[in-house]
């Protein structure tokens, strides 16, 4: 659900501004809007510093669990102080990799020409003996060794399979004519190429101690960034405020949410010179959406917020779209060992990874745990059939009757959006504007019953496609399509924009169940390709034709080979299945469901002013 948010309009003079934005932040209660903040070329500079203390921040982090890390050194004076040793020795380091490469490259193209001194080479080409080097073709050397005229001397350096490395002594002016690539050497050979590297790699690791010292002052460096983004969030508060009475006054709108309101009112009435008033924001505000789910359904808000948080003011699908996602990843998957996989990782993560991954390790788990229970009921395990170890029980045909089952979860969710999307209609706009849509629904709910539910063996006493009541019901949505679309507006008007509606709806909705077709086409996929794997597995290793009786250590080596194949194939098969069970389940919930729920985009997410960390 949405939270309740209260506007506030405050006029304060301008010389409290500072005092009252601190006070605010010691509450941490009111977002003050700053929505269409522009940055001028200062404030940009001020971003950019933020982000580099970011990064410093997180490279400090991730360095401080690294092998290099020294704890027993004296940290800086101040956080700027270390962020600026930081941010020298990672340029220095940046310098020296690029050095580094460049020297490897070098010392790579010139190790096929061995030891060689660069000055002895200019001190002969002083006493006329120019001596040249190049690279060629074996063919095309020995043709120039076979030709070579008076005055010039070939000699063979190195040679690959490839290309012959040679020198040329031309001596008295004598022609020379090379079908090769001459090479200029560098100013040392590989041997001391190699030697300035190892002495960069030295530097680079003397660098060690600075960051060691950086990172032992890194709760220094955060209360230095967040002084920063507390000056920086000051200035949008006063860039955004509206100046009045010859830019004496301030007026600033800030949101809170309801059941805090008690605390910021009581604040705003304590505090002198200041003048304020409430309200309960409405759907026409830009107010700040802040979501407030149960355990379960905030899970699921690290998804919903990949695309965008809900308008204030409407509904919050979260806790809705939920447990479809979990259905539909489980569906993708739809094998009980690759859920038990992941489950695995997410417990991994849960217990290791820290608490910027405990909502996405959650909900692992509880994705992973879905796949499990469905896997299982889908008879795969790695793409073995359960039903061979446990015959008794009665598992789902995936193959064979999932195709229809899928597309019956499609037609399930639609009704449920067209549902949401009536409510919040007739709660928005009054029942009335609802009579087109629910023309519809009652059309699809009704074909759904009366059609549908045979196909599943199933089906309710007296209603069918060709009783009366079915009939009933459809011509009932007929009249609300056609005629009552808009009560308002002319009845001959509303055939024509009802008959318009009703091929976009049909070409739409047909396009919106075939859509489901992929949670049985990528389940399917991902099962058969573990059946491949199997085959794969005991055909290439041989263990599927060994006869009985076979030594077990002859079976020593294909059973390796067969382990070797099983965890490539499986390894890549599954990271190929759990992204498109990430994906696609996706997918539907954003274009399907979110399209026929009604589904507005917010603008942005509740965010008071507050002490930063």
């Amino acid at each position: 659900m949405i939270s309740k948010m209260i506007r506030y309009d405050i006029v304060l003079h301008v010389g409290e501004q500072e005092h009252f934005i601190d006070e605010l932040r010691e509450i941490g209660l009111v977002d003050i809007t700053t929505t269409g903040w522009e940055p001028s070329d200062k404030d940009r500079q001020r971003l950019s510093h933020i982000d580099a203390y970011n990064k410093a921040i997180e490279a400090l982090q991730t360095f401080k669990s690294s092998d290099a890390y020294v704890s027993d050194v004296e940290g800086y004076a101040s956080g700027e102080e270390a962020f600026v040793a930081y941010t020298s020795a990672q340029e220095r380091r940046n310098e020296i990799a690029a050095r580094i490469a460049l020297l490897e490259k070098q010392a790579q193209d010139i190790a096929p020409w061995g030891k060689f001194s660069k000055s002895d080479i200019e001190r002969l080409a002083q006493q006329g003996v120019d001596l040249r080097f190049f690279m060629a073709q074996p063919a095309a050397f020995a043709a120039l060794e076979a030709s070579a005229e008076e005055g010039v001397t070939v000699v063979e350096i190195n040679r690959t399979q490839a290309f012959v490395y040679f020198a040329v002594v031309v001596a008295n002016g004598a022609s020379l004519t090379v079908d090769g690539q001459e090479v200029h050497l560098p100013e040392c050979d590989s041997k001391a190429t190699m030697a300035q590297i190892d002495e960069l790699k030295a530097e680079d690791k003397e660098l060690n101690a600075t960051f060691s010292r950086a990172a032992r002052s890194l709760d220094a460096i955060a209360s230095q960034r967040a002084t920063l983004l507390e000056q920086l969030q000051g200035l949008q508060v006063s860039a955004m405020a509206q100046r009045e009475a010859d830019g004496q006054l301030l007026v600033m709108e800030g949101w809170a949410e309801a059941e805090t309101a008690e605390r910021v009112d009581k604040l705003l009435e304590e505090y002198p010179n200041l003048v304020y008033m409430r309200r309960d924001a409405t759907i026409e505000d830009e107010a700040p959406v802040k979501l407030k789910n149960n355990k379960f359904a905030r899970l699921f808000e690290l998804i919903g917020a990949m695309y965008a948080l809900p308008k204030y003011g409407t509904l919050d699908l979260t806790a809705i779209f939920g447990p479809f996602y979990m259905l539909f990843f489980a569906i993708c998957l739809c094998d009980a060992g690759y859920g038990l996989v992941l489950l695995l990782v997410g417990l991994v993560l849960l217990k290791k990874g820290g608490p910027k991954l405990r909502q996405a390790a959650l909900l692992s788990i509880v994705c992973a745990s879905a796949t499990v229970a469905f896997g299982f009921y889908a008879n795969s395990f790695f793409g073995l059939a359960i039903s061979d170890y446990a015959p008794v029980i009665k598992f789902l045909d995936f193959q064979n009757q999932f195709f229809s089952i899928s597309l019956a979860i499609g037609v399930f969710q639609i009704l449920v959006g067209m549902a949401i999307n009536i409510y919040m209609q007739a709660k928005l706009f009054g029942f009335t504007s609802t009579f087109g849509l629910l023309g519809w629904f009652i059309i699809l709910l009704s074909g759904s019953l009366a059609v549908g539910l045979p196909m599943f063996d199933l089906a309710i006493p007296g209603f069918d496609a060709s009783s009366p009541v079915f009939y009933g019901l459809v011509g009932v949505g007929a009249v609300l399509m056609l005629l009552l679309n808009n009560v308002k507006r002319n009845p001959l008007i509303n055939i024509g924009a009802g008959l318009w509606d009703a091929y976009n709806n049909i070409t739409g909705l047909l396009s919106d169940v075939l859509s489901y077709i992929r949670l049985f086409a990528i389940g399917l996929s991902g099962g058969v390709l573990a059946q491949v794997f199997n085959s794969l597995a005991m055909g290439l290793s041989g263990l599927d034709s060994m006869a009985e009786g076979t030594p077990w250590y002859a079976m020593i080596l294909p059973i390796i080979a067969a382990s070797i194949i099983l965890i490539i194939g499986h390894g890549i098969n599954l990271f190929m299945s759990a992204i498109s069970s990430f994906v696609h389940p996706m997918r539907l919930t954003f274009v399907e469901f979110y399209k026929n729920a009604g589904f507005e985009m917010g603008q942005r997410s509740f965010n008071p002013v507050r002490k930063m960390k």
